[in-house]
């Protein structure tokens, strides 16, 4: 997973290309990440400014939806599905292996920067949960096993 470093003219471009979408904030939010691997507070006062909104209303976009980052995420993304589904089919429990082998909680990365350990609330596989995603793959009916295989692969 490679992103660009931050460079406020990128970003610049980025929004400008975008605002004339519908619902330009979400969209030039997701942009902004998918460039950069985050959205950096610098970003903010950005979008606020092309699309002629509060400062405090982007940030609540922000910080209303887990999906956006406020930091560059490591190496690897591990989501781990939230959602009740894969909750109630052991996924309390895999979520707590996955925090004490990379000895860090949801929405944190390891130390040595490998892996960002995120949760996600629906990977629409509640017919096969519990369910997780390692970068853009997505696996089903996890369990013990499959995300130990995964954290191995995620921290050589």
């Amino acid at each position: 997973m490679q992103n660009e470093p931050w460079d406020p003219t990128r970003a610049a471009e980025i929004i400008a290309g975008l605002t004339h979408k519908e619902g330009p904030t979400l969209v030039i939010l997701h942009a902004l990440q998918e460039a950069f691997g985050h959205v950096p507070a610098a970003a903010e006062p950005m979008v606020a400014q092309a699309l002629n909104l509060s400062r405090a209303e982007v940030h609540g976009v922000l910080t209303f939806y887990p999906d956006f980052r406020r930091t560059p995420p490591g190496r690897h993304v591990l989501k781990l599905c939230r959602a009740e589904a894969c909750q109630a089919a052991g996924g309390d429990a895999l979520a707590a292996r996955a925090e004490t082998r990379l000895g860090v909680t949801f929405g944190a990365t390891t130390a040595d920067g490998a892996v960002t350990l995120e949760p996600t609330y629906c990977l629409g596989l509640c017919a096969t949960a519990p369910a997780a995603m390692l970068n853009e793959r997505v696996i089903g009916r996890l369990d013990a096993g499959k995300l130990d295989a995964l954290l191995t692969e995620a921290q050589p």
